[in-house]
């Protein structure tokens, strides 16, 4: 059917205005409140907002996290979700994307060594930014780990295909993926200082996991944007030279390339999981909470329900089934929070 056939249009998108209208009112509000505190919080709560429009999963479950990790959290997704969006969304050519991108980590430089977020956005760092590098700052976080995921975010803007997964995983996936799982690391917290190294191996096996369970579920919205993540050498393998979603023929053996990616993101969701108990007890519900969701939805990925050119997607119900349910109430309060 034709409808099984076109890529579906992007979800949860804000305009570039959108964003340049938070930038100003958030800044706005920075350099009225009355210390870095009340600073801090009004950035956490844009961090918030961001998380909440843009992942409706990641948002559920880090409700579960202690307020000490959440803020730092939510302060971390909004700097990374600002520079995916200018390479996914703006519609800018490539190299006024890269430039974007240089200007941000610029800005990201000078926001490092200044310790007040007032006095960061009165400099004219954008407050997301400035609320990041204090979390840098604050959860010892090696500064090249934000480079490493800005080198990734230009890499989409001039995308490549991946000759086999290894290469992906070790060329892209580690900028784009791993070092922000290693940011929540430092932010959780291991549970003793020895187990540190291991939460960190915990860590990079659940983004690598998320990254592969994205890939495989937004095949056709990679296509649109002119991007390819599934590896040549397991398209080669199905007599694929160019791929192409909207082509019924290649669904079948789409599918099959999918399936296999499904199954390595399994891989490193049980390798995350036999992690968990290396990480702070205070943060460890949301990381199980976290893999439960989305091992649900990669397995519904690699089972194929709604076919090979359709957006997978869990329904909340069955997300609530896998939460813990002690933790529920705290779901209504968070979405009844401005």
């Amino acid at each position: 059917m034709a409808e099984h056939t076109s890529p579906p249009p992007v979800a949860d998108a804000w305009t570039e205005e959108q964003w340049n209208a938070l930038e100003s009112l958030l800044s706005a509000r920075v350099r009225r409140s009355r210390d870095d505190d009340q600073a801090w919080g009004l950035i956490v709560r844009s961090g918030r907002t961001i998380l909440r429009s843009f992942s409706t999963s990641f948002f559920i479950v880090t409700r579960f996290l202690p307020p000490r990790a959440r803020d730092g959290v939510e302060a971390i997704y909004a700097a990374v979700r600002y520079p995916d969006e200018i390479v996914d969304t703006f519609a800018i050519a490539a190299h006024e994307k890269i430039a974007r991108l240089d200007r941000w980590g610029q800005l990201y430089e000078m926001a490092l060594p200044i310790a007040s977020v007032r006095e960061a956005v009165d400099l004219g760092i954008p407050p997301i930014l400035a609320g990041f590098a204090r979390v840098v700052q604050r959860a010892g976080i090696p500064a090249g780990h934000y480079r490493s995921f800005l080198d990734a975010m230009r890499r989409d803007a001039e995308p490549r295909p991946f000759a086999t997964l290894d290469e992906l995983i070790e060329n892209y996936v580690y900028g784009s993926a791993i070092v922000v799982g290693y940011f929540l690391a430092y932010v959780y917290g291991p549970s003793r200082p020895g187990e540190f190294d291991r939460t960190l191996r915990s860590a990079r096996d659940l983004a690598i996991a998320l990254q592969l369970t994205n890939f495989a579920r937004d095949v056709a919205d990679d296509q649109r944007r002119g991007r390819l993540y599934l590896p040549l050498s397991m398209l080669a393998e199905e007599r694929i030279d160019v791929p192409d979603i909207n082509d019924p023929r290649q669904h079948e053996q789409l599918g099959r390339v999918v399936a296999r990616i499904s199954a390595s993101a399994e891989e490193h969701y049980a390798r995350a999981h036999a992690g968990l108990e290396s990480f702070a007890p205070d943060c460890r519900v949301a990381i199980d909470s976290c893999i439960r969701v989305y091992r649900q939805l990669n397995e519904r990925i690699g089972a194929q329900p709604a076919g090979i050119a359709r957006r997978e997607s869990v329904p909340m119900s069955a997300k609530l089934r896998v939460l813990p349910p002690s933790k529920y109430w705290r779901l209504p309060l968070a979405y009844l929070t401005p």
